[in-house]
């Protein structure tokens, strides 16, 4: 059984990969408003995942234009979605999580890409993580507070 914020991680990357390509023209909140009502997650891992779905979006310009960089020689649209969320959602912990060090951001996202993609696909998001790891402006070890 994967831990809380791992389970916390796959319910955002299934939403963010759902927002991407199935929900159209639905505002965010009714968008997660129908995802609790389709999932069992615990209150804590709900809670984790949601601040998560909402800051993505919130960064998303921010986080793409970094993923494009990151990407060089192949277009962030040519690849799978579901790794594209994947990518979203451990770029943003990277770059703007104030609860995880960068580090666990990038093993976390491989085991996501395994759980819902597949082996290559974590090698993928393996790849293009430890090239933003590089150009961190913070400790990949630090956080400054504690959720869950």
């Amino acid at each position: 059984m994967a831990g809380k914020r791992r389970e916390g991680r796959i319910l955002a990357a299934q939403f963010l990969y759902q927002w991407e390509v199935g929900v159209k023209g639905i505002a965010l909140d009714e968008a997660l408003k129908n995802l609790w009502v389709q999932t069992e997650a615990e209150g804590g891992v709900r809670e984790f995942a949601e601040k998560r779905i909402r800051a993505v979006v919130a960064k998303q310009a921010e986080v793409d234009a970094e993923l494009k960089k990151l990407v060089t020689n192949w277009e962030p649209g040519r690849m799978a979605p579901v790794d594209r969320a994947i990518l979203r959602l451990a770029l943003w912990e990277m770059k703007f999580a104030d609860d995880v060090p960068p580090i666990s951001a990038l093993n976390e996202a491989i085991e996501v890409a395994k759980a819902l993609s597949t082996d290559e696909s974590g090698k993928f998001v393996n790849g293009v993580l430890d090239k933003a790891r590089q150009g961190l402006g913070r400790s990949e070890r630090a956080i400054t507070k504690t959720v869950l």
